[in-house]
């Protein structure tokens, strides 16, 4: 089972709407997926409970429990740091951070990838870790602070992600954007190519 942790200790970073859009892009690709929701929330635990049972199966895996699945995606609280994160790093294949455009997220984020830099599974390569900019319009000015900040780090940037609806509306109905019409969610899913061939590789 390959494991993919999302986390950023800043709370309102993006992490349940990266979480859950990822296991559905797996599952939309016929792998097994199961999901570890440890944020207090549990918005993903909502999200799967909401869920057509007629879309590809997403698996809610509780702490302890041993999944019989390909994948897990690991929504990881706010405030993940010192013993959790390394004990969280030490299970990761992939580690995906995602970062919102604003000045306290990129002054967090800035911290807090510093601390997964020290961290022994990253600097072994065991967990690889990528950045994804999220709720990103490019014509701002938070937007073009965010892109110059990411550009700065030495990590690979995985996507920018828009500011759309389109997530927020499939969340309702236990949707991930993989699960909606082509021609409503096109233009989201192109700008997943980058974090696709992340997973893939």
């Amino acid at each position: 089972m390959r494991v993919i942790l999302v986390a950023n200790p800043k709370g309102g970073s993006g992490k349940t709407t990266l979480s859950i859009n990822l296991a559905g892009w797996l599952a939309s690709q016929g792998q097994r997926v199961a999901m570890l929701d440890l944020d207090r929330q549990k918005s993903a635990t909502h999200w799967l409970a909401a869920r057509d049972m007629a879309l590809p199966d997403i698996e809610l895996l509780r702490e302890e429990q041993k999944g019989e699945t390909d994948w897990l995606v690991i929504d990881s609280p706010a405030g993940l740091h010192g013993k959790s994160l390394e004990r969280a790093l030490k299970l990761a294949h992939k580690v995906a951070v995602p970062i919102a455009p604003s000045l306290f997220d990129i002054r967090a984020s800035q911290d807090f990838l510093a601390a997964l830099h020290a961290e022994k599974a990253v600097r072994k390569g065991h967990a690889f870790v990528g950045v994804v900019g999220m709720r990103v319009d490019p014509r701002t000015r938070a937007g073009v602070t965010l892109e110059q900040f990411m550009a700065r780090q030495d990590l690979p940037v995985l996507a920018y992600l828009r500011n759309t609806q389109n997530y927020v509306n499939a969340a309702f109905e236990g949707k991930s954007l993989f699960d909606l019409p082509h021609h409503i969610a096109e233009r989201d899913i192109e700008q997943w190519a980058g974090l696709t061939a992340w997973l893939e590789n």
